[in-house]
């Protein structure tokens, strides 16, 4: 259902937005309002002027966050970083087993289309709209550019997990006939991509909404900006799974130099930047300057450090490295579902994370230079992981990303949390995954590793630094990150340490890696950055396809359910060495 609550004026409106607690509030002197529920969008009666379209937009964001728990939990626990708990049902064992039946409510695609129905509907009323001039051009384009790629992000989700889906982009008079082949045949993921990114490239608005636009507001802490689908994000990742690897890279970094709200870009928006290792006001792993050798100084804080991407309130820093982020408020539903899933303390614990993604991180090394550049000592452990993204309560491993706000509130009735969608280090590796494959190594390099100053700085380094500490590359692999005193450098990306530097964690490959190597480093370095936040089975599933290689998945399921001691480990693997194996069925 799309609740609206709307003024008599023309220049204010009040949308509900589950739990959003989303305000848009344009006018200084309102009339008191007026609500008026609605069960589903209906033409004349609710699309009648801009601030009715706002509140259908807002309405379908509302629908799709109902979608988060399913996302996180599909491209997590059917992976290799998470697995079942002894309180977990046998719908996620099954799951993680990959052997579901036809009654595990998991695997029904019946929500996802529910949303799409509603895209539909409200991208057709859009264009009668626009026909009847009911709003501007400018104003059509925007809400049709918002909605269209909501759809399309949820298309391609249907395709990763199903293989073959029927693509509607239509209403139709029941969601039941999408279930009938005979009216909706189903098309396989390589048609489904071409189809959509044929689509979403057509659409002539690529942008968040414009600074006029009357659905960028900020109100009770929430700066509505980073709750719509970052466009050109969508389009990367169309272009990544399509295999056109310099349109991706193109579409990664129209972000990486995107403006932020206030019309200023900053050397820290979207970044990656270095530790404040005096103030530790920052995203990094970081311990209380001059203690780094004692390790019971890490930074560990929702305030600062690397934890606090998920801690913390949406300010400056914050802002810095979320791209689409949307947050749960215990004051409105739909309620938050990651702490009764993750929650040991509040919650039916029902995942961890598994013995793989522990050893992954425990696999790797933390490091700390001196002045001259060489290292001085190091942690062996991924800070990353056992301190930040899960913790031991009680003896059992429990994933923290998402409950933070709530332990932190100390309230059981304090539900407040986010569905995490995108951010700057997801941006960054899958930015380096279509450069490698574009045959830009040394750059693919530098962003996974210590940022662009490092990989192309020269030793000993020179006092000019004007020829070095840049790509020298045309668009969109110009990086230029000199900083130099003589004469005096401090170009966009001088503050860039790359993903793994953030994290002080010592440098993996080399420069001269070849294609396939740099892509494994990538990769793994996606599970040790980005694990949990419902993104790992779509990686799996990307390489292996694009490799031909279903091993390339497999192993890793296999490694999971081996190190558990699951006694179907072997079986699985086999299943899952046959691709057709690697989606669920399509029913509900």
């Amino acid at each position: 259902m799309i609740t609206t609550i709307k003024t008599k004026t023309t220049k204010s409106i009040v949308s509900v937005l589950s739990a959003m607690t989303l305000l848009f509030s344009l006018g200084s002197c309102q009339d008191y309002l007026d609500v008026q529920p609605e069960d589903k969008l209906v033409g004349d009666q609710l699309y009648r002027d801009v601030y009715d379209a706002d509140a259908a937009v807002v309405g379908i964001y509302g629908k799709f966050m109902n979608l988060a728990e399913k996302h996180v939990i599909l491209n997590e626990m059917r992976a290799d970083l998470m697995t079942t708990t002894r309180n977990s049902n046998p719908y996620l064992e099954q799951l993680s087993n990959h052997n579901v039946s036809a009654d595990n409510p998991y695997i029904s695609p019946k929500q996802f289309y529910e949303v799409i129905q509603n895209c539909n509907d409200a991208l057709k009323n859009f264009d009668i709209m626009l026909a009847d001039k009911k709003f501007t051009q400018s104003q059509y384009d925007q809400r049709y550019a918002d909605i269209a790629c909501i759809r399309s992000w949820i298309y391609l989700q249907l395709g990763i997990q199903f293989g073959s889906v029927p693509y509607v982009t239509e209403p139709i008079e029941t969601l039941e006939d999408v279930k009938n082949i005979n009216k909706y045949p189903r098309i396989p993921l390589d048609q489904l991509v071409d189809k959509l990114v044929t689509f979403t490239e057509s659409l002539t608005y690529k942008k968040i909404y414009d600074v006029e636009s009357s659905l960028l507001v900020s109100v009770d802490g929430y700066d509505t900006r980073k709750f719509f689908i970052n466009k050109e994000c969508l389009l990367g990742d169309l272009q990544l799974w399509k295999g056109n690897y310099q349109l991706a890279a193109a579409h990664y970094k129209n972000v990486m130099e995107e403006t932020p709200a206030g019309g200023v870009q900053t050397v820290d928006n979207y970044r990656i930047k270095w530790a404040e290792v005096i103030t530790n006001e920052d995203l990094s792993v970081g311990y209380l300057r001059n203690f780094e050798t004692d390790a019971t100084t890490l930074v560990d804080s929702n305030t600062k450090g690397w934890r606090s991407i998920f801690g913390r309130d949406r300010d400056v820093l914050w802002n810095s490295e979320w791209i689409w982020s949307l947050p749960f408020d215990s004051n409105f539903a739909p309620a938050n579902p990651f702490i009764a899933f993750f929650s040991k303390t509040g919650g039916d614990y029902l995942a961890k994370p598994s013995q793989r993604a522990m050893n992954l991180w425990d696999s790797n090394n933390q490091i700390f230079y001196d002045p001259n550049g060489n290292v001085v000592f190091g942690y062996p452990y991924d800070a990353r992981g056992s301190k930040f993204t899960y913790k031991m309560v009680s003896g059992d491993p429990v994933i923290m990303k998402y409950i933070y706000k709530y332990e932190a509130a100390n309230d059981q009735f304090k539900r407040n949390g986010d569905w995490f969608l995108y951010r700057a280090a997801k941006l960054h590796l899958r930015y380096a995954e279509a450069a490698n494959r574009d045959n830009q190594q040394k750059i693919a390099y530098a962003l996974l590793n210590e940022g662009i100053k490092s990989a192309y700085n020269v030793s000993p380094q020179p006092t000019d630094v004007t020829n070095i500490q840049q790509t020298n590359q045309p668009f969109p692999y110009n990086f230029d990150a000199r900083m130099g005193d003589a004469p005096n450098y401090r170009a966009p990306w001088h503050r860039n340490t790359g993903v793994r530097g953030r994290a002080r964690l010592e440098p993996v490959g080399a420069v001269g890696d070849d294609m396939i190597t740099t892509e494994n480093n990538i990769i793994d370095e996606a599970a040790l950055e980005l694990a949990y936040e419902g993104n790992r089975w779509e990686d799996l599933v990307r390489i292996a396809r694009r490799r031909n290689d279903p091993a390339f998945l497999a192993d890793k399921i296999f490694d999971k359910l081996n190190s558990e001691g699951n006694a179907e480990a072997a079986n699985v693997r086999a299943k899952l060495m046959n691709p057709n194996n690697w989606y669920l069925p399509f029913n509900w």
